[in-house]
């Protein structure tokens, strides 16, 4: 028995030793993965506070820091005018895409009628077409309605919903019970009133994490802003930092040290809309089931 239960000792020692590696292992690839995907964003806001002779010595600290970068851009371009033209479409396209998704999911995941497979089916294969294939049709039908040169395009199509976040938001609803719909119901409760008073709370990572989403696509668009926008003054974040570089890019006054700065600041309120979000962003990854 000692020699049995000496072997069995050895056994775990060697487990616990390998899980060790393991452990360590693990967290070296993710300290070394963490290092690539950060250091773009430190050189970025390193480079903000440089000079412009000094913007590509890939120094991580400014040999000689200054601030005078931040007092160039907002003087060289109307940066608070076009984070406030990006916040508000921003708002309005994740508000319109998040309820438009889900009241379309919640039908496709509660209510039973003919043709609901095929006619969902429909619907994801509306993710095939390319962005460029609906492009042109879709800018004559807002040139037809007057609102090209306005940021009404931006945002308004995300009333008819996404075929990707009805897809994410349905496979939440599918998972959750039957029964207290049914008792609802049972006590005259409206179709509205399930869905906004129950399915609503219930699934509320879901829809933080389907905001998210939108929101940082919304931010983050530039291929709708340049077909659209042609004033200045209507312009969103990626357009104005493509006005930025063409004026102090390679093809302007190569003034890099204007272009760093104003995408450093751009980049701020996503990073810090992640980090107020990051709770239900991984909620609603680890609870949006494939149910269905």
């Amino acid at each position: 028995m000692t020699a049995v239960a000496l072997g069995a000792r050895a056994d775990r020692g060697v487990a616990r030793r390998r899980q060790r590696w393991l452990r360590a292992l693990v967290v070296a690839a993710l300290t070394v993965l963490a290092v690539v995907f950060v250091y773009p964003l430190v050189w970025l806001l390193s480079a903000s506070f440089k000079p412009r002779a000094e913007i590509f010595d890939n120094r991580l600290l400014p040999r000689t820091p200054t601030l005078e970068n931040y007092l160039t851009v907002w003087d060289a371009a109307p940066l608070g005018l076009w984070l406030a033209n990006t916040l508000v479409v921003t708002a309005l396209a994740a508000t319109t895409v998040t309820l438009s998704s889900a009241l379309v999911a919640w039908g496709f995941a509660h209510y039973r009628f003919r043709g609901r497979g095929p006619l969902f089916g429909l619907v994801l294969a509306t993710m095939m077409l390319p962005g460029a294939v609906t492009l042109i049709p879709t800018y004559l039908i807002w040139h037809q309605l007057g609102f090209v040169g306005t940021t009404v395009p931006l945002w308004a199509g995300n009333l008819f919903g996404s075929a990707f976040y009805i897809f994410l938001l349905r496979q939440f609803f599918l998972r959750l019970p039957r029964e207290p719909f049914e008792a609802a119901r049972l006590d005259g409760a409206s179709e509205w009133t399930l869905f906004w008073r129950i399915a609503v709370p219930l699934c509320r990572p879901a829809l933080v994490l389907t905001f998210l989403f939108e929101a940082q696509a919304s931010w983050t668009d530039l291929m709708r802003p340049l077909v659209y926008l042609q004033d200045t003054a209507t312009f969103t974040v990626p357009r104005g930092l493509k006005a930025v570089i063409d004026q102090f890019g390679p093809g302007g006054e190569s003034q890099w040290e204007v272009v760093v700065t104003a995408s450093v600041i751009t980049t701020v309120p996503m990073i810090l809309l992640f980090f107020a979000g990051q709770r239900y962003f991984v909620q609603g990854i680890a609870t949006t089931g494939s149910k269905g």
